[in-house]
């Protein structure tokens, strides 16, 4: 299982020599499966990228916190067909929710992606709203969280869900503010935890498995980030291997939790191009 992010790319740059190693793998014939917690990407909008640097991969292979959060509301809590949600996110959750036959609102609406002020007294509140599925939204604003809030607080039993809380993740030239940091600003108004879906919850994996027969014990999941991948690995009892082209620098390894001590560390998935070469 492969992380993507600060794993097999930068950005729109790929790390050297993860397609040899990819290739090495698929001509062993292991199984491999690409566990991310970019929600703004559907699962076939991560295939186009898979495709565009020459990578591999089919879309059952991947899965996406925007996916699992999407199967999580139509199969897990079943949320009735007459319900929608309200989306703090991007078009890849808004594809994945389409795809699960859920109905939506908010997201990448022009009307809530507006730095205009937010006023009680013209919104409506639709009380069809069951949920709040909140994820990765670099458009967001003040009415996106002002109305957030109004369906959290004033329609009873309503579902708030984070697709993932990863405080950060490596962009293309540097490491940017993720969805937890979005996500946060509601965290603290309702002083109430989200629902998270992604990796390190069990959720993903269990999503994961409904796919996907595998053996723990035969698996090893590689990623570059401690408090997430690694720990998934930990939480699914796979082995685990840290690259330290992502989020996760060689000194964090000096003090980690227990539950987050990688069974294996490299620089690259790179380094580990010389076993195709071989």
């Amino acid at each position: 299982m492969f992380d993507c992010d600060g794993v097999l790319w930068h950005g729109d740059r790929l790390i050297e020599g993860a397609v040899d190693v990819l290739r090495y793998l698929r001509a062993q014939k292991k199984n491999i499966i690409f566990v991310t917690n970019n929600a703004t990407k559907s699962r076939q909008s991560y295939k186009e990228k898979f495709d565009k640097l020459g990578v591999q991969a089919d879309v059952n292979e991947i899965f996406g916190s925007a996916y699992a959060s999407a199967v999580y509301l139509s199969s897990v809590v079943k949320l009735p067909k007459d319900k929608k949600v309200y989306v703090i996110g991007e078009s890849g959750l808004e594809h994945e929710l389409r795809e699960e036959g859920i109905q939506h609102v908010g997201g990448t609406d022009p009307a809530d992606n507006t730095l205009g002020p937010f006023s009680l007294k013209s919104f409506v509140l639709d009380p069809s709203v069951g949920a709040v599925p909140c994820g990765l939204d670099t458009s967001m604003n003040y009415t996106k969280y002002s109305k957030a809030y109004q369906y959290l607080t004033r329609n009873e039993g309503r579902l708030f869900l984070a697709t993932n809380e990863d405080a950060t993740y490596p962009a293309g030239d540097g490491i940017l503010p993720g969805a937890g940091s979005i996500i946060a600003p509601l965290r603290y108004t309702l002083d109430r935890a989200p629902t998270s879906i992604g990796k390190p919850n069990k959720t993903m994996l269990d999503c994961i498995r409904a796919k996907h027969l595998f053996d723990p014990s035969r698996t090893i999941m590689v990623g570059d980030r401690l408090d997430t991948d690694i720990l998934f690995g930990k939480n699914g009892g796979v082995g685990t291997l840290l690259v330290l082209t992502g989020v996760t620098s060689e000194g964090e390894l000096t003090d980690v939790n227990a539950d987050r001590i990688p069974d294996f560390v490299t620089g690259s998935i790179g380094d580990l191009a010389v076993l195709a070469k071989n």
